[in-house]
């Protein structure tokens, strides 16, 4: 039997997995059930309105990181444009919900990032081998204190 996503809405299926996420402590079932997601919150760069998804959630080193893959798609997804424009961001893991900056990891820190993502979630590999872009890897700096938290670029600290 052959799959077909004719009449799947993906606005409504992410709908569905946001509100799942904020209601269960930031876990899921389904598909994503042993996943470990996050829920990434930007401003629009067009509308300037508040646009949440959900994303696979990994560290490196020690660092959140947030790979703009869109399953291999031709073009970068719409959060990552988001970020371009405004880099602060709001992050959700779990229960802990904290703003961040969102820096483009470029050059060889980008292919370090990205090797190290490939070794934890190998379809990423996958998702770079079906398209010509390069795919992103974003690195979130936690603007907030919290918990064994790094302060990001340009966040300074009075007293």
């Amino acid at each position: 039997m052959t799959e077909t996503y004719e009449n799947f809405d993906v606005n409504e299926f992410q709908r569905r997995l946001i509100e799942e996420f904020r209601e269960n402590g930031g876990r899921v079932g389904g598909m994503f059930q042993d996943a470990r997601l996050a829920l990434l919150t930007t401003t629009g760069a067009r509308t300037g309105l508040e646009r949440t998804v959900p994303l696979a959630y990994l560290e490196v080193d020690g660092k959140p990181v947030m790979v703009a893959s869109a399953m291999g798609g031709p073009k970068n997804p719409g959060w990552f444009h988001n970020i371009r424009r405004d880099p602060v961001v709001t992050v959700e893991v779990g229960t802990d919900r904290y703003r961040a900056t969102a820096v483009l990891a470029e050059g060889e820190e980008l292919d370090r990032l990205f090797a190290k993502v490939v070794e934890q979630q190998p379809a990423f590999a996958d998702y770079q081998a079906r398209t010509t872009r390069r795919i992103p890897v974003v690195v979130l700096h936690r603007l907030e204190p919290g918990p064994d938290a790094e302060r990001g670029p340009g966040v300074t600290v009075s007293g």
